[in-house]
């Protein structure tokens, strides 16, 4: 990905007309988008500012869309003006289609009454209470990678099942190992149909039976069916250890809390809320914390010089013992670390809104019913709040540099009242984890650079290998 240096402002279309690159005479920029979309929004903030327009599609079925980059455009649209950009994006319609209308998805009475149900398990306290599922489960892949073929793993892999088996005993109270092959071969195939479908012009009926929707019909009702399993499972085993907690210290999970709900003055979930609930939380809570994961650990093996100070701050606060979530305050350049590589590579790449009313923007009216999106991946790039912005510098998130900063110059959890409700989760599972697994091993990169693409979530393209050398007297 080659980019401009000169990055013009606004003012340099006709006045009052959103600027943005011309795209092909019939396509406009179709192919760019669908070839490298993240690269396509890059090129056209650097070109064309931070309002921009894009057109994609032959004229009479084209998608217009508007991209918003500097943080106080971001601020607007996430935050003090949230109640006019809506989840109404053909993106998100086809993620209802796909996955249901769980947390992720919900607008209005729904969302609140969804997010209402489900914060209990995301408290301080009650997340503390799991960095010891977190701890057992990263000390479990320590130890299995004892075994590597050749001590070379694919990081993308191995911390997608990490975070999955992790977020599973948690959320779930159940061992997760049967379910990681089926949304590790499910997931990606409705993940490409999902954003392949939200892009085009014309959109082939789901119920006609090509090979496109005959595959993502499959992949769906297999995670379907896994849900319900779930659902099953633990519902068994809390009958049969009764009321209380099951002994396996999940307490009031995630399952426990949508079983309540017909105590709700909204009234209850079906089995089918139940089941998109459910698969929302199992997709959405563990591939954004794998991907954080995948990341910061391969960027620390491409600078061993940042490892090594990551390092000495483990062993000077941890010594030998295990860390506890008391630990997150006391491991600072690690949590930097990780910072800045969901900085370099944020989870939610791009999110999209579709705004109600007419709203300036950056000097530019935003039309209402326009499609807008908001792009991490640019404005964590942005050359005018960062310096260098393509370089790993763990640095940049000192406190009294982040301090100096707009509050969306770097937001890789969203924000608004549409913020992760899983923050405080995704941040304890991987700063602990990082910890396990940088105190065992020294991680020597043999890929040095990871393609990516966007999906619903950032999608890894190659591998992310790297050599594990076992540190002196770690795990014994």
């Amino acid at each position: 990905m080659h980019l401009s240096e000169s990055h013009p402002q606004p003012g340099s279309a006709p006045e009052g007309v959103i600027p943005g690159p011309a795209g092909l005479p019939v396509l406009g920029s179709m192919f760019d988008l669908r070839r490298d979309s993240l690269g396509t929004f890059l090129s056209a903030q650097r070109a064309h500012g931070d309002v921009v327009r894009l057109e994609a599609g032959p004229p009479g079925l084209r998608s217009v869309f508007h991209a918003v980059f500097a943080p106080e455009g971001v601020q607007q649209i996430l935050a003090s003006q949230a109640a006019n950009f809506r989840k109404d994006h053909p993106l998100y319609e086809e993620v209802r289609q796909a996955f249901g209308n769980g947390l992720l998805t919900s607008q209005d009475a729904d969302y609140r009454r969804q997010r209402r149900l489900v914060q209990p398990l995301f408290t301080k306290r009650r997340v503390d209470g799991y960095a010891s599922a977190v701890t057992t489960e990263s000390a479990g892949l320590a130890e299995r990678w004892r075994t590597a073929d050749g001590a070379t793993v694919d990081l993308v892999p191995e911390m997608n099942r990490l975070a999955l088996r992790t977020v599973s005993r948690i959320l779930f109270g159940l061992d997760a190992e049967a379910a990681v092959d089926a949304i590790h071969r499910c997931a990606p195939v409705i993940n490409a149909y999902v954003v392949r479908r939200a892009y085009v012009p014309v959109k082939i009926p789901r119920e006609w039976p090509t090979p496109g929707n005959q595959r993502a019909r499959a992949a769906t009702d297999e995670l379907n069916a896994l849900c319900d399993r779930i659902v099953a499972d633990r519902r068994a085993a809390r009958e049969s250890a009764g009321d209380g907690d099951d002994g396996d210290g999940a307490g009031e999970d995630l399952l426990s809390l949508l079983a309540a709900a017909g105590n709700d003055e909204d009234g209850s979930l079906d089995a089918t809320e139940v089941r998109e609930q459910v698969l929302i939380f199992l997709l959405a809570g563990h591939e954004t914390t794998a991907t954080s994961l995948a990341f910061t650990l391969h960027l620390l093996a491409r600078h061993p010089e940042e490892q090594t100070r990551v390092r000495a701050e483990l062993d000077r606060v941890l010594g030998d013992r295990t860390p506890t979530a008391d630990d997150l305050d006391r491991l600072p350049y690690l949590t930097q670390a990780l910072k800045e590589s969901m900085r370099l590579y944020p989870a939610a790449p791009v999110i999209s809104r579709r705004a109600v009313a007419a709203t300036e923007i950056g000097g530019f009216r935003i039309p209402a019913g326009a499609d807008v999106v908001v792009a991490p991946w640019v404005t964590h790039r942005h050359p005018d709040l960062w310096a260098d912005p393509e370089r790993f510098d763990p640095r940049r998130f000192a406190p009294e540099r982040e301090a100096e900063r707009h509050r969306y110059a770097w937001f890789p959890f969203g924000g608004g009242p549409r913020a992760c409700i899983g923050q405080h989760f995704s941040m304890l599972e991987s700063v602990l984890a990082l910890a396990v697994l940088l105190r065992a091993y020294e991680l020597d990169a043999v890929d040095e650079e990871v393609p990516v693409s966007a999906g619903i979530t950032l999608q890894a393209t190659g591998p992310a290998r790297v050599r594990l050398r076992p540190r002196a007297g770690a795990g014994e």
